[in-house]
């Protein structure tokens, strides 16, 4: 059965997803049982859901089968008002909005600048990228519920991943949790680097003597990071960065430990002369569509910023 279906063929109407199925299929179902009980069943076997997800929309009747359509309430309405970060969002109407790199039914890409927190880390905080990504859903008519997916540090810019409902978050979390969304970044350090491409696997923990650090540690988390050289400049190099987990500060503190701070990042050794901030781009972003599983690709171009300051350095001949 699960050969048959087409994703594809599946759109939504107002609160709810509506699947067509082949006529053969949908007469076996109803053979079998049309029940919301018996697709309940049916929908598991299939694992393109979570089962507790699936558990709960079968609590709330949002599964049914009608006319040979598979119905699923995947789209609740959410009353942005009651959003915590609903006042100060509506007092900034003026405000800019935030850079959309990708938007659909399901997920958005929101491009964030350096000097933006993601969420706030104090209460009345304002000024933050989901504060902006709130915004821009009630300005565009929206009702939906984004929450992000990672996050970047404030002085990071980048791509950040935003869910648009609960199936869809269920699904990209387990993805962040299995590594399956591939995050990299471009970022300029302190001199030459020497070899062209390498790992770091070092675990990470804090700085009992600075509570904003982090360091290297034999007892801190389970750390890997991959580098590549991209270009060489006399006294800087531009290195192309993948993670493979995401600890905080990771990046920060694995090329500081190995004598390569990023321009710019003077918690950790950086000069702050070209930059007053850390020189670290998130350049790229894929991850599998949570309905479809096609490959998402994000491209974030350098910010000006990053430009202007690789034009700070001369590059080497031979780079």
């Amino acid at each position: 059965m699960k050969r048959e279906l087409n994703v594809d063929h599946a759109v939504r109407r107002g609160e709810w997803l509506e699947w067509p199925l082949p006529s053969l299929l949908a007469q076996e179902l109803k053979e079998l049982g049309d029940s919301p009980f018996h697709l309940r069943q049916w929908l598991i076997s299939l694992r393109q859901f979570p089962e507790k997800w699936l558990n709960r929309l079968y609590s709330v009747g949002g599964i049914k089968l009608t006319r040979n359509k598979l119905m699923l309430q995947m789209f609740n309405d959410y009353d942005t008002s009651s959003h915590p970060l609903y006042m100060t969002a509506m007092a900034s109407l003026d405000q800019e909005g935030p850079e959309i790199l990708y938007e659909d039914d399901y997920c958005l890409v929101a491009g964030k600048p350096a000097g933006m927190p993601v969420h706030p880390s104090e209460a009345g905080q304002t000024g933050t990228l989901d504060e902006a990504v709130l915004r821009h859903a009630v300005l565009t008519g929206q009702s939906a519920h984004l929450r992000h997916i990672h996050r970047l540090d404030e002085d990071t810019s980048g791509p950040v991943l935003y869910a648009k409902n609960d199936y869809a978050q269920w699904k990209l979390d387990e993805a962040m949790r299995q590594k399956q969304i591939q995050r990299d970044y471009m970022a300029l350090v302190q001199g030459q680097v020497r070899e062209e491409k390498f790992t770091i696997d070092l675990p990470i923990g804090r700085d009992r003597h600075h509570t904003s650090r982090r360091l290297v540690s034999k007892t801190g988390q389970h750390a890997v990071t991959h580098v590549e050289v991209a270009k060489r400049y006399k006294g800087a190099t531009l290195v192309y960065i993948r993670l493979e987990t995401g600890r905080t500060h990771q990046i920060r503190v694995h090329l500081s430990h190995i004598g390569h701070s990023l321009i710019g990042d003077r918690l950790y050794g950086g000069s702050g002369q070209v930059l007053s901030t850390q020189a670290l781009h998130g350049c790229h972003l894929q991850f599998a569509h949570p309905w479809t599983g096609r490959l998402i690709d994000i491209v974030c171009p350098s910010p000006n910023w990053f430009v202007r300051a690789e034009q700070q350095f001369r590059p080497l001949q031979n780079s």
